[in-house]
C-alpha cells in the first residue's frame, strides 16, 4: 500500500465538496474518512428523524465523494467491527491506514472536537484544524467584536455584518440600511386570523430513494425505542435537492415569510417558513448563496423588504451570533443555570400526551417531522419549560435529540440562552415568558383547549398563565433589575395576597402532575 499523506476527516454536518479540509486534496496521496457510529445517536437519545437525516445525508455524500474521484474509507453503522464512537473508530482505522497526518474542518460540537483531538494525540498524528467557511464571520472575528463589551447584543453584531458584507445596504450610502431602517420586526408579527392561512404552498418533499429507504429501515431496527416517526420523512439530503428547496422557498414562501413568521396554525407545521436550516447545518447549502437568493428576490421586486430583512436577519444575524457565543463560551456554557431551575422535563415532551392544545400540537408535530418553527420552539415548548422551571440541561438534551437541524453549536445557545435564559442574559436581554393570551393571539389553539388563557388560578386556568405569574413571583427580585422586565414585574402589584397564594398553589399542583424524566440515553 502506498503511503497515505493525509486522511481528511468528514463529519456528518460537513457535507460539502468545497470544504476547507479538501483544499490541496490529491486523490493519489490523500483519502477521506467518514464513519457512522452509535454514540452520535445515543449520547442523547436522538429522535428517529434526526438520526435518519444525518445517516441518509452522509450516505448520499459518500456517493458524491466517489463520483468526484476522492478515495473514501467509510464505516457504516451496521458494519462488523464498528467501534461505536468517532474516536474509537478513528483509532482503529488509523492503525490500518497509517496516514502521515489528519485534516479536519472545524466541527460544530465541542465534545466531538475534544474526542478527535484526543484520538489524534493517542495515535501520535498531527491534526490540522481548518476554518469552516460556511459562515460570514469566523470565531476570531466574533471574539474581536465581543472583546471589551459590557454586554453582547445580536442587533449590534448584525448591523456590523450588514455593513461589512454590504447586504441590504443603501447603494448611495454604504453605512445606511436600504429602506432607512435596520429592523422590520414590527411588520413581521401578524397572525393568520380566524380564516386561517388559506391555500399554502406545498412543502418541498423529496421522496426517499433506495439509499434513504435503507437508512430508514436501519433506524427503525436499530433505534426502535427512540422517539419520533419516519412516516413522513422527505427532507432534502443532497446538494441538488437542497438547491431545489431553496429555489422553491424564494419563489413560493419568501414573499409572505416575514408577515407570518411568528404565526402558528394547528396541524400545519410548514406555513411560510423556509425549512432550510437542516440543509444549511449539514453544509448542503452555503449561507452566502441563501442570503444572496433572498436579496435578489427583493431587488427583482419579487419579495417585500420586510420579509427579506427578516429572513436575512435569521441567517446573517442569529445564525452567526449563536455560533460566536457557543465557541467563545464553551465548555462552561453548557453548565449554566442562572435561574437555578431543577425541575424534571415533563414526560409528555416525549409523546405529546398533554391536554394543552398548543403543546400537544407542537410536540406531536416535532415527533412526526423532527421540525417546529422558531415560535413553537421559543414560546411554546421552550416557554413552558422555562416557566415550569425545568433544568436547562434537560431542555437542551431534548432539543438536541428531537430536531433534524440540531447541531450543538446552534442548538445550545438558542435553547440554554435564548429559550431558557440560563446564561443570565448573554444571548437574550430578557426571559421570553408570556401568558396563554400570547398563544391565543398567535393561533386558534385555545379554542379547542380545555384551559382558559384568561385565568391564572383554578382547575381551568391555562398552565401558561399560571406559570407566568408564578415565574414573576419566584424571580421578582432579579427581574426587577432588568429594564425590559420592569413593566411585567410591576404588574405583580395587581395581585392580592390571596391571588398570589392561589397562583402558587396551582403552580405547585402543575409541577406535581408533570414530573418526568429524560429517556435512558443508552437506548
Amino acid at each position: 500500500m502506498a503511503e497515505l499523506r493525509a486522511l481528511v476527516l468528514v463529519l456528518g454536518d460537513q457535507l460539502d465538496l468545497e470544504a476547507a479540509a479538501f483544499d490541496g486534496f490529491d486523490p493519489a496521496l490523500d483519502a477521506v474518512w467518514m464513519a457512522e457510529v452509535a454514540e452520535e445517536s445515543t449520547h442523547i437519545a436522538s429522535g428517529k428523524p434526526r438520526i435518519a437525516m444525518f445517516l441518509a445525508a452522509m450516505r448520499h455524500f459518500a456517493i458524491a465523494l466517489q463520483a468526484a474521484g476522492r478515495p473514501l474509507h467509510y464505516t457504516r453503522l451496521e458494519a462488523g467491527g464498528n467501534a461505536g464512537s468517532l474516536a474509537a473508530q478513528l483509532l482503529s482505522d488509523v492503525a490500518r491506514l497509517k496516514p502521515a497526518r489528519l485534516i479536519l474542518t472545524a466541527p460544530g460540537d465541542w465534545r466531538v472536537l475534544q474526542a478527535l483531538k484526543a484520538a489524534a494525540h493517542t495515535c501520535g498524528l498531527p491534526l490540522e484544524l481548518r476554518e469552516d467557511r460556511h459562515f460570514f464571520s469566523s470565531v476570531r472575528e466574533f471574539a474581536s467584536h465581543a472583546r471589551g463589551r459590557k454586554s453582547l447584543r445580536m442587533e449590534f453584531f448584525y448591523r456590523e455584518q450588514r455593513k461589512k458584507h454590504q447586504i441590504l445596504m443603501d447603494p448611495e450610502q454604504a453605512d445606511r440600511p436600504v429602506g432607512g431602517q435596520w429592523n422590520f420586526d414590527a411588520d413581521n408579527r401578524a397572525a393568520f386570523g380566524a380564516e386561517g392561512p388559506g391555500l399554502l404552498p406545498a412543502r418541498s418533499r423529496f421522496e426517499p430513494d433506495e439509499v434513504t429507504l435503507e437508512v430508514l429501515a436501519l433506524v427503525e431496527r436499530r433505534f426502535a425505542h427512540h422517539p419520533g416517526s419516519l412516516a413522513s420523512f422527505a427532507w432534502p439530503l443532497t446538494r441538488a435537492q437542497a438547491l431545489q428547496a431553496l429555489s422553491a422557498f424564494i419563489t413560493e414562501r419568501l414573499p409572505l415569510f416575514g408577515r407570518y413568521q411568528d404565526a402558528i396554525w394547528p396541524g400545519d407545521p410548514w406555513l411560510y417558513h423556509a425549512h432550510l436550516s437542516a440543509a444549511l447545518n449539514l453544509k448542503l447549502l452555503n449561507p452566502r448563496e441563501v442570503v444572496a437568493a433572498a436579496v435578489a428576490a427583493y431587488e427583482a421586486g419579487a419579495a417585500p423588504l420586510a420579509s427579506v430583512e427578516g429572513f436575512v436577519r435569521q441567517i446573517l444575524g442569529w445564525r452567526e451570533y449563536v455560533r460566536g457565543i457557543y465557541w467563545t463560551q464553551m465548555p462552561g456554557y453548557l453548565a449554566r443555570n442562572a435561574l437555578g431551575a431543577e425541575h424534571a422535563l415533563p414526560a409528555f415532551y416525549w409523546n405529546g400526551a398533554t391536554e394543552m392544545a398548543c403543546l400537544r400540537d407542537a410536540i406531536t408535530q416535532t415527533l412526526a417531522h423532527g421540525y417546529a418553527n422558531h415560535i413553537q420552539r421559543l414560546m411554546v415548548t421552550g416557554g413552558y419549560a422555562l416557566m415550569l422551571g425545568v433544568r436547562p440541561q434537560a431542555v437542551h438534551a431534548w432539543y438536541l435529540a428531537m430536531y433534524v437541524d440540531a447541531v450543538e453549536w446552534v442548538e445550545l445557545p438558542n435553547t440554554l440562552g435564548m429559550s431558557q435564559y440560563a446564561d443570565g442574559g448573554l444571548m437574550g436581554s430578557k426571559p421570553y415568558i408570556a401568558t396563554g393570551k400570547y398563544i391565543q393571539r398567535m393561533s386558534p389553539h385555545c379554542k379547542s383547549c380545555r384551559y382558559d388563557p384568561a385565568l391564572r388560578s383554578g382547575d381551568r386556568a391555562c398552565p401558561f398563565t399560571t406559570l407566568y405569574w408564578d415565574f414573576l413571583m419566584r424571580h421578582e427580585a432579579s427581574l426587577a433589575k432588568n429594564p425590559r422586565m420592569a413593566l411585567q414585574v410591576k404588574n405583580l402589584t395587581r395581585l392580592s395576597d390571596e391571588e398570589r397564594q392561589a397562583v402558587l398553589e396551582r403552580a405547585d399542583a402543575i409541577r406535581r402532575c408533570e414530573e418526568g424524566a429524560l429517556p435512558d440515553a443508552s437506548l
